[in-house]
């Protein structure tokens, strides 16, 4: 064998040790790095789960009924409700920015209602929250138990305890005024992101675990 044929066997057996050594290193790094960001893709996608599905539920509301007639066979959470019925006496303010919300109760009943403060109902931090506005009124929005609702605990909790409403099987139920299946475009953005995150790392992890199989033998020379 010449002199010439050993140097290109040499080049060509470091060649392939090196390849080797690449793809080795490369799916050590890429593989358990994909999977965790699946992990975490999948988490933060079922943290969203009740918001997507309510996303695509029905836009119909579903009709619970007005005071001393409510449909408590109809609740279901996680759903556009509509119903009607007498504020309580005081209520649960808070603010988001430059907006003030108020959580009040409707009498005799297991419901809250989270909407924006109306005229008359204005209140800062530090200041003593006025009555909520005594009138009947109705409202459409999103219906959450209690234990699906972790967002506005506090707001339950007053209410709880001011005892102005009336657990039903030692849930209360809230309905959050205005939002439509549909409306917040942010979750579904939000999903879209996540996914497309998520399917990018599963075809890193599949192309890193293809790499991991048998390897060549490196390349071969036709005699001479």
């Amino acid at each position: 064998m010449s002199t010439e044929s050993e140097l290109q066997e040499e080049r060509d057996r470091r060649i392939a040790e090196l390849e080797e050594r690449l793809q080795r290193r490369g799916v050590g790094v890429k593989a358990p790095v994909a999977v965790l960001a699946l992990v975490v893709g999948g988490v933060l996608l079922g943290l969203l789960w009740k918001d997507l599905a309510y996303f695509f539920s029905s836009s119909t509301p579903v009709t619970l009924g007005a005071e001393g007639e409510y449909r408590y066979e109809a609740l279901e959470s996680n759903r556009y409700v509509q119903l009607h019925g007498v504020p309580t006496l005081r209520g649960a303010y808070g603010r988001e920015g430059e907006d003030v919300y108020v959580v009040v109760g409707l009498r005799e009943s297991p419901f809250l209602v989270r909407r924006r403060a109306l005229t008359g109902e204005e209140w800062s931090p530090g200041r003593v929250p006025p009555r909520p506005d005594p009138r009947p009124f109705g409202v459409r929005g999103r219906l959450l138990v209690e234990e699906d609702a972790e967002r506005y605990r506090e707001g339950f909790k007053l209410l709880r305890e001011m005892g102005e409403v009336q657990p039903r099987d030692g849930r209360l139920w809230l309905v959050v005024e205005g939002e439509r299946p549909g409306g917040d475009k942010g979750v579904l953005l939000a999903a879209l992101v996540l996914v497309a995150f998520m399917l990018g790392n599963a075809a890193l992890l599949y192309r890193g675990l293809k790499g991991k199989g048998p390897k060549g033998k490196g390349p071969k020379r036709k005699p001479n």
